[in-house]
């Protein structure tokens, strides 16, 4: 079995500088055309296409669809911060499992579990809690609803 570091290090020689030109050209458009990305980056077509699936296949990025929770009917959106007691990565398995949740980490610092949930309405919203609040080991959720997105970024590694 490879060991991690060895696994580190073929992730970050996959991260030369033009893998790291295709990753700004994929996040600026996850459809652009490969050819034109080959373009921008002095590649061929298919060279882009080997690039790319080498970058999924190590797990260093995905293509996805994002969607805008506002245009979805999804009007309310909150960060939860969460303190727990017991057995921690348990208790984010379950709330990972709430559909409504989008985002779980565990941190450092007051709170041990930040998550992020989308709700169409403050009642789902309060729905929503009461789930999270459910889980055994919670001891508290503070719930900090978005008033305004100011920013939004997926431009990490490029």
């Amino acid at each position: 079995m490879a060991s991690r570091q060895h696994l580190d290090n073929a992730q970050h020689a996959l991260l030369d500088d033009v893998a790291k030109q295709i990753i700004a050209q994929l996040q600026e458009d996850g459809r652009r055309a490969y050819a034109t990305i080959g373009r921008a980056v002095g590649l061929s077509e298919a060279a882009v296409r080997q690039r790319v699936q080498r970058l999924i296949d190590a797990g260093v990025m995905q293509i996805v669809a994002v969607t805008d929770p506002l245009q979805l009917g999804l009007g309310r959106q909150a960060m939860v911060g969460v303190k727990t007691s017991g057995n921690l990565e348990a208790i984010a398995d379950q709330i990972a499992a709430i559909d409504e949740v989008d985002y779980v980490v565990i941190t450092g610092g007051s709170f041990d579990i930040l998550l992020e949930v989308v709700a169409s309405s403050d009642e789902h919203l309060l729905g929503i809690m009461q789930q999270v609040r459910g889980v055994d080991g919670v001891n508290s959720a503070e719930i900090f609803v978005y008033l305004k997105l100011r920013k939004q970024t997926y431009s990490w590694g490029a």
